[in-house]
């Protein structure tokens, strides 16, 4: 799909746009009701699919095919972000009022980071066919590490700091408490940073490393950097509103990492086999329907098998709690 300067610069200027509206509506600190995150969910969905039937009415099928599939693999990968968020609001025990400020800074930091990559994942593809042999490998390796969590009897549930926020936090310094929404305040005389700037970076920061997996594996779906920037950004602006409506749900959805895992090994084997195809071995390749059609049908049945053992378990701990009651009873 050929993308002029001058769509970039539009597309930009309208992403833009509607993130000031976002930051506008919700500029003052506020509890999100499920409502509120359930309405402004469904307006980000909405405008995704619009986007999405644009580019199939001014691109043709590819585009928006290649467009939804990165667009929904993008979705599915960042509701796993969302399980590392909940524990860093944990972390800095974020007020509930500010937390949707956190998190719309937070994603606004990790799209820029995420455009950096795109830029780069690009510009490598562009030049070195045989790098999509290494996304592919990584992809996999990568689905084969998330089975072994995901089988893990005891998983680590502490987020600690990076790096960058740990070099950060010595060398200018941290406030011992929030300050409203403010970043930086003057204390003993000394320029330092409030708990909220650092949340920020931190929801920022850690967005990258999700995003050594979900960027090559959007690259394996489509190599038009334009698919790839929209689809990434379009699940990204709305991760703050889909925080609020699923976050009592994530512990619900048991199965997500093997469902993940099916997706990235399966965009994995579509990237090897895209790669010997390219250097002349003459293997199929998977088209675009397929693939937006294995990744709905794994996000389904995940979520159906992940809904049904939640509740088993619940029933199951609820009938060992009737059975423990009723033989103190007897006891008594």
């Amino acid at each position: 799909m050929e993308v002029s300067s001058t769509l970039w610069v539009l597309t930009i200027l309208g992403l833009a746009a509607l993130i000031a509206v976002d930051f506008f509506i919700g500029r003052k600190p506020h509890d999100v009701s499920i409502k509120e995150a359930g309405i402004w969910t469904g307006v980000w969905i909405l405008l995704a699919c619009l986007f999405g039937f644009g580019l199939l009415v001014f691109g043709g099928g590819q585009p928006a095919g290649e467009f939804f599939a990165g667009f929904i693999t993008e979705k599915s990968l960042s509701v796993d972000n969302l399980f590392v968020f909940v524990l860093i609001m944990a972390k800095f025990a974020v007020p509930s009022q500010y937390q949707q400020r956190v998190l719309l800074i937070g994603v606004l930091i990790a799209l820029v980071l995420r455009a950096v990559f795109i830029a780069a994942g690009a510009a490598i593809l562009a030049s070195f066919s045989w790098v999509f042999y290494l996304f592919g490998a990584f992809l996999i390796w990568t689905a084969w590490k998330l089975i072994q969590e995901a089988r893990a009897e005891e998983q680590d549930e502490e987020w600690e700091e990076n790096k960058l926020l740990k070099t950060a936090e010595r060398r200018f310094g941290v406030a011992d408490r929030y300050h409203g929404t403010k970043l930086w305040i003057e204390e003993n005389g000394k320029r330092v940073m409030t708990p909220m700037l650092v949340v920020m970076l931190a929801i920022g920061t850690t967005d990258v490393l999700f995003a050594l997996d979900s960027i090559p594996a959007i690259f394996g779906l489509t190599q038009d950097p334009y698919i790839v920037f929209t689809a990434n950004a379009f699940a990204l602006m709305g991760l703050r509103q889909l925080y609020f409506l699923i976050g009592g749900l994530l512990k619900k959805l048991v199965h997500l990492s093997y469902g993940l895992s099916v997706i990235l090994g399966f965009i994995g084997v579509k990237l090897v086999l895209h790669a010997l195809h390219e250097s002349g071995v003459h293997v199929p390749e998977i088209s675009i329907p397929v693939s937006l059609g294995v990744i709905c049908s794994v996000l389904i049945v995940t979520t159906i098998t992940s809904l049904r053992a939640t509740r088993k378990q619940a029933e199951a701990e609820a009938a060992a709690g009737g059975e423990g009651a009723s033989k103190d009873s007897v006891e008594a």
